[in-house]
């Protein structure tokens, strides 16, 4: 089992503006403060200052933190040794070798967003300290030299949803959650809900996002209905009076069915 559950919509936050840290928190059900692309370079020292500083529950934060290839990370790493965060996102992470030799103190979520990460995605997840694999559409799509990860409709391209699919097949066959992408156009609605939802059918334990509008929809998406809540407590029922394979409500029952019932109610 994994040890990553903190909910289904994480919120990024800009690690330089600690005037929003306690607000993101209380919107979401884990903030993500983010020392890498959100922070320019000459505002990095401050957001490392402003982390230090904060005093939000460590339980309930992932600091991303600049690549392992750049001086950044080793700064990043530093301040974080300064206070009680212990969960990092290691942005664009790509070699296991310097993943798995991060002081054994911080749990990894790792954003595989480039073209080697995600062709590593199998042994990365397959570290010890890795809790969680995320993946990343747009640097994925610049690391081959192209220029936008979705097609005019809104829907992504086949290597996104290529680099997608891995990850989480990486993630789940070492028992490691795994984290949806986010959705870059805030105005787009209904896509995000589409997405969430097909995120959790399909087993992402999480969805990130970049602004507070976005989480109300995340959730609503991985809440599973009523309707789906009665079918799962009913064919679970149904199966201690069975055995082997049986017919519920028209459709048959074995063993990945019933998991599929037991994810369901674990959602809600």
């Amino acid at each position: 089992m994994t040890r990553f559950d903190l909910g289904p919509a994480l919120l990024f936050c800009p690690a330089d503006r600690p005037e929003r840290y306690e607000k993101a928190a209380e919107r979401a059900d884990a903030v993500i403060l983010d020392l890498e692309d959100a922070v320019s370079a000459d505002a990095k020292a401050a957001a490392r200052g402003a982390l230090i500083e904060s005093e939000l529950d460590p339980e309930r934060v992932i600091v991303r933190i600049n690549p392992p290839e750049t001086d950044a990370f080793v700064s990043d790493l530093a301040t974080l040794s300064q206070t009680d965060y212990r969960r990092i996102m290691v942005a664009k992470a790509a070699s296991p070798k310097r993943l798995a030799k991060i002081d054994a103190r911080f749990e990894i979520v790792a954003l595989c967003e480039t073209a080697k990460g995600i062709a590593q995605a199998d042994k990365i997840a397959a570290l010890d300290n890795v809790v969680a694999l995320m993946w990343g559409a747009e640097d994925l799509v610049a690391s081959l030299g192209g220029t936008s990860s979705r097609k005019p409709n809104g829907r992504y391209r086949d290597i996104a949803r290529y680099a997608r699919s891995r990850v989480l097949l990486a993630a789940g066959a070492r028992g490691k959650a795994a984290i949806d992408a986010v959705h870059l156009d805030i105005a787009d609605t209904k896509r995000l809900a589409i997405e969430a939802a097909d995120a959790a059918a399909s087993g992402f334990a999480a969805t990130a996002c970049i602004h507070p509008n976005q989480v109300a929809i995340i959730r609503d998406a991985y809440r599973p209905g009523a309707l789906d809540i009665a079918w799962a407590r009913g064919v679970l029922a149904a199966a201690e009076a069975e055995r082997g394979v049986f017919a519920y409500d028209g459709r048959m029952v074995d063993e990945p069915v019933l998991r599929h019932a037991r994810a369901l109610l674990r959602r809600v």
